[in-house]
């Protein structure tokens, strides 16, 4: 049976404004995601973006003219992708889908040129769960489509949590359950973020299982920890020189799991 996910649907739905704000405090995360997007999207053609929140990389994408079909659980967080879209006059360009990761028989279309899954497969804490997302996303690709997805280091998130909640490290039941399974103890009440952080070693071989031939799987913060602020305040050809450096470093194996979030980039076979 698959996981009841009703609680991570109402987390979202109980503040939309939190997921469309988070990526302004992560910006190196969104800045280097665009590096790899630009480098390995097809120039022009229709994206299914699972796990589309509020629409930061929906407006992107359609403001380069791609047709987007935008999924997401939350129906609040479509609700601000779509005031957002139509206020920028590129509603026409994407359609809206309120589904779970891991069933999408709402969406119709099966030749996407690319796929996007920046969030579903680090809210699924079941590996047949993660699987089953891939599985759908691979049948709505056409043949050498391209698919980002997104995943939480499991080692990398450590920085997050010693910046943000560093009283975590009490709970030794919760400490040791993320180190061996990359969540929340099993008997855990259900609430709030919950999510399933990844070890590197196992993301390739999913994707592989799916169908996926890898392209490059990249960290999205390699070298900053949780240090976005001193990222953040970089302007200007100082920025740019810095981004280049952490895009060129960013697929180098012996610093990717100290990244929080990491980018597998692969291709339909």
């Amino acid at each position: 049976m698959i996981d009841d996910i009703n609680d991570i649907a109402t987390f979202y739905n109980s503040d939309p404004t939190r997921e469309h704000i988070r990526l302004a405090e992560h910006q190196l995360e969104y800045d280097l995601t665009w590096r790899y997007l630009d480098h390995y999207l097809p120039q022009h053609g229709h994206i299914l973006e699972v796990g589309a929140a509020t629409g930061r990389y929906t407006w992107a994408l359609a403001q380069r003219g791609y047709w987007v079909t935008a999924v997401d659980l939350s129906a609040a967080l479509l609700a601000v992708g779509q005031q957002t879209l139509a206020e920028a006059g590129l509603a026409s360009q994407v359609q809206f889908v309120v589904a779970d990761a891991r069933d999408l028989s709402a969406v119709t279309e099966s030749a996407f040129d690319a796929a996007l899954l920046m969030g579903p497969l680090y809210h699924l804490i079941a590996e047949a769960d993660r699987r089953l997302a891939l599985r759908e996303v691979f049948d709505r690709l056409r043949p050498g489509g391209i698919i980002f997805s997104a995943l939480i280091s499991r080692l990398g998130i450590l920085g997050d949590l010693l910046k943000k909640n560093p009283a975590w490290i009490a709970n030794q039941a919760e400490v040791q359950a993320l180190l061996r399974q990359g969540h929340r103890p099993d008997d855990a009440p259900r609430g709030g973020f919950r999510g399933y952080s990844a070890q590197v070693g196992e993301i390739v071989p999913l994707h592989a299982e799916i169908g996926f031939a890898t392209i490059v799987l990249a960290g999205i913060e390699p070298a900053i920890s949780a240090d976005d602020a001193s990222y953040n305040q970089l302007q200007g050809q100082q920025r740019q020189q810095w981004l280049d450096l952490l895009y060129a470093i960013s697929a180098e194996p012996t610093i990717l799991g100290a990244s929080r979030h990491l980018l597998y980039v692969g291709k339909k076979q």
